[in-house]
């Protein structure tokens, strides 16, 4: 399309300015060419934009300052989606060396602004000698516009649900190829009728050049299945009806597979015990929280006690994310959807479809993934058929197809700040900066839970979306098809470079290792991985104390690590404190029985100079009170070191203090559930609850038997005075509350041991312990006022989905030397 007009005045050929630019970032898929094409119209420039590979590329022409004011506004004008990292702006004859007569330039004064087509190449190497990674623009919620033409009666896309434009909609999710056209998305099933072809082709539509655009006549339409049921008669239907069929078997108690936009999503109304019931039995989840999809944020606030205005942001941003906020006491929610939290997360609709859900239903809905507990989220329609026919009692789906699975992204706001605990829809793929860049292409594989990959080359990596647990077999499928996807797509050679965690027994690590040569791996400690995420992050290249706090990872030493403090960099570390080991009787099924873990702290934990934990009577009776008739079995294991790991764990220390306080049945439904039930039961107490008694030490004996020269933190009077207060009647809210603040001046003591023995200033503080939210501030807070810097994960989960940006920070260190 060209914009023809006669010039604002005449300017010779030789007073004209004429540049290329060139625009790097997120620029496609988010409005930049339309925009670039008003700006250029507004300022009387003549010349040309399209979409190159993953980037952008133009050619202006006009009067000088007309042309400096429109390299000036490409960044600072730039669309509200877009992300603008470069512009280079530089004569067309300084750049024929590299463009092989390939730019057309303006033939005559006034001969208008045209938007070309794309033209797909490789990508050329920028500055820094590595080339870019392409960028790909996340999907985005329906914006207002598109929801008000969704609610208009008089609009011929009334009601919808496939209604975006240029500021929202489907993104990650459809595209095939860049750069970014229709022709490469799963929309190039869909042709363009008159009326969409004619907003498609119009500089001042907002729909000018919206890859997704569709209506009633030449877009996707729903359809409704359903085989018959108490609460959904057999039968099909499509459109409007599809939806009204979807909504009364919801209203009816049905559970409804929905075909979001990254993946089969299954709905049922929240307020209904039995539904809610069901869903977990039939999903095989049996206490993990469910998210709760509201209306709007009116809504919203009816069931959160407190909505802070960073809280409302978010619920409101463009990614719509998961909130986690507390619940308002007495709302109609069922009970199971969260039980034995007070928090609920929160979510407002994303795309017209769930808007249309909302309104109709006029209440909120569990909208939780599509999916059994672990597996990886349903995109296909055959295999979703196939996987929730057994869940669902029908299925509201649609024919444009998913090409990338992308479930919802949970954010909650910790020390202040949002924190991202999940990067899913909404964030990825959006890329993420590497302080030092990667020389040559480097997969991260990540860890085995909340499982993420990692891809970076250049100044950037690109974290993949959550898969879920590398131990079934169809997560595993699932990483594989996607690692091929989005390698194509970021134009991204095959990786030689393999970061991979420390664990032998990780799936990750094994298909890092297979058919790879030592030179052509980097393996990464875990918790270094965790330090090293948070430091990338915040673009630190420096060294930095870390305070890495999580379930367990393996050490360099061949135990398992959890409570770690590290002088590190973004190449390597040093170990300088540390939480006391414990044996996990049993090996890994002490990570799902917190009375196990319970146990080893009281009969097994190291020997580091003070005074005995517990008289061996008193341990027996915890012995039988903690594992029942197993109690004895498992006291000869721990004696004699049978099967009994020993690990120096934050996490686990949870864990106990869970099973202690009566916490924590006797085995967990979910990774954290013990950790979170403490932490819920202090969430009433004030922040200044004194702390049990804690100490340190710097006896801690190496696997060897020889002095390791740590700080150690000995929890023992921690746990002795926590069996105390059980013994003598104390809630465990003030008891779970004095356990936190133990843990928050014993963390700090540490770190003041490492400041004196370093000198440094700054903290990064990370893993899974962390997303704990009174732990981080009182830390946080605790290690500011001794005038530290402190950093905490935002953009990157702190747990184990962060895991992978973290090893390729390390691996673009170490290539680098």
């Amino acid at each position: 399309m060209t914009n023809r007009r006669p010039p604002s005045r005449e300017v010779s050929r030789e007073e004209r300015a004429v540049r290329l630019v060139e625009v790097f970032g997120t620029v496609q898929g988010v409005g930049y060419r339309p925009f670039v094409h008003r700006l250029a119209t507004e300022l009387g420039l003549d010349g040309w934009v399209r979409n190159e590979d993953g980037h952008l590329v133009g050619l202006v022409a006009g009067p000088p300052e007309a042309v400096r004011r429109f390299a000036d506004g490409l960044r600072s004008q730039a669309p509200p989606l877009a992300r603008v990292d470069r512009v280079h702006c530089t004569e067309p004859a300084r750049a024929g060396s590299r463009s092989g007569g390939r730019f057309p330039m303006p033939s005559t004064a006034g001969a208008g602004f045209s938007v070309l087509p794309s033209v797909p190449r490789a990508a050329r190497p920028q500055p820094g000698g590595a080339p870019a990674l392409r960028e790909i623009p996340p999907d985005t919620a329906t914006c207002p516009d598109c929801l008000r033409e969704l609610l208009d009666p008089a609009d011929r896309r009334y009601r919808y649900p496939f209604v975006n434009c240029t500021a929202c909609g489907p993104r990650a999710t459809i595209i095939d190829d860049l750069p970014y056209d229709r022709a490469r998305t799963a929309m190039h099933g869909f042709p363009l009728c008159d009326a969409c072809a004619a907003e498609y082709a119009d500089p001042a539509d907002r729909r000018f050049h919206a890859e997704p655009v569709a209506c009633p006549a030449c877009g996707p339409r729903l359809e409704w299945r359903a085989e018959g049921g108490p609460f959904a008669p057999a039968g099909r239907a499509y459109r409007e009806a599809a939806l009204a069929a979807a909504e009364d078997a919801i209203a009816a108690g049905a559970i409804v597979a929905l075909k979001g936009l990254g993946g089969y999503q299954l709905v049922c109304d929240a307020g209904r015990p039995a539904a809610v019931r069901r869903l977990r039995a039939l999903k095989h989840r049996p206490a993990k929280p469910f998210a709760v999809m509201v209306r709007d944020l009116d809504a919203a606030s009816a069931l959160s006690a407190l909505l802070p205005p960073e809280a409302r942001t978010l619920l409101a941003s463009p990614a719509r994310p998961i909130v986690l906020v507390p619940r308002r006491p007495g709302t109609a929610l069922a009970a199971g959807v969260h039980p034995g939290v007070s928090r609920v997360g929160l979510f407002l609709p994303a795309t017209p479809l769930h808007h249309l859900l909302l309104r109709d239903l006029a209440r909120p809905l569990v909208v939780t993934s599509g999916n059994r507990a672990d597996e990886p989220i349903a995109i296909d329609d055959q295999d979703a058929l196939e996987r929730l026919s057994g869940i669902a009692d029908g299925f509201l789906g649609h024919d444009r197809p998913i090409r990338a699975r992308y479930d919802d992204s949970v954010v909650q706001l910790a020390a202040g700040a949002p924190a991202v605990l999940r990067r899913a829809r909404g964030y990825a793929p959006a890329p993420l900066p590497l302080p030092v860049p990667a020389a040559e292409p480097v997969l991260a594989m990540g860890a085995q839970l909340k499982h993420t990959f990692a891809v970076a080359h250049g100044p950037a990596a690109v974290l993949s979306p959550h898969l879920g647990d590398l131990a079934d077999e169809d997560t595993r499928e699932a990483f594989r098809l996607t690692r091929r996807r989005l390698g194509a797509l970021l134009g991204c050679p095959p990786p030689r470079i393999a970061a991979h965690d420390l664990h032998p027994g990780y799936t990750s690590t094994s298909i890092a290792v297979a058919g790879r040569p030592a030179s052509a791996r980097v393996p990464v400690q875990h918790h270094h991985a965790h330090l090293a995420a948070c430091a990338a992050e915040h673009g630190l290249t420096g060294r930095f104390i870390g305070v890495a706090y999580d379930g367990l990872g393996y050490g360099d030493d061949g135990t398992l690590w959890g409570g770690e403090i590290l002088l590190a960099d973004l190449g390597g570390y040093r170990r300088l404190g540390r939480f006391a080991r414990a044996p996990l009787p049993g090996g890994e099924s002490a990570v799902r029985r917190p009375g196990r873990t319970a146990l080893g702290h009281l009969l097994g934990l190291e020997p580091l100079g003070g005074p005995a934990l517990l008289p061996e009577a008193l341990a027996e009776a915890g012995a039988r009170l903690l594992d029942g008739g197993s109690g004895p079995a498992l006291m000869r294991m721990i004696r004699r070191g049978v099967n009994c790991p020993q690990a120096s764990s934050a996490g686990r220390l949870f864990d106990t203090a869970a099973a202690l306080l009566g916490l924590a049945g006797e085995t967990v439904g979910y990774e954290g559930e013990a950790a979170i039930a403490v932490e819920e039961a202090a969430r009433s107490q004030p922040a200044s609850v004194a702390a049990l008694p804690w100490r340190l030490s710097r006896t801690g004996l190496a696997p060897d038997g020889r002095p390791d020269g740590l700080w150690v933190y000995d929890p023992a009077p921690t746990l002795a005075a926590l069996l105390d207060g059980v013994a003598t009647g104390r809630p465990a809210g003030p008891l779970a509350a004095a356990f936190h603040s133990a843990l928050v001046e014993a963390t700090c003591a540490l770190v003041g041991e490492a400041v004196r023995e370093t000198g440094l200033d700054t903290v990064c503080l990370s893993g899974g312990c962390f997303a704990n939210g009174r732990l981080l501030q009182g830390v946080s807070d605790s290690l500011a006022r001794e005038g530290l810097r402190v950093l905490s994960p935002r953009q990157v989960p702190c747990g184990d989905g962060g895991i992978s940006y973290g090893q390729a920070a390390v691996a673009a260190a170490r290539m680098k030397g």
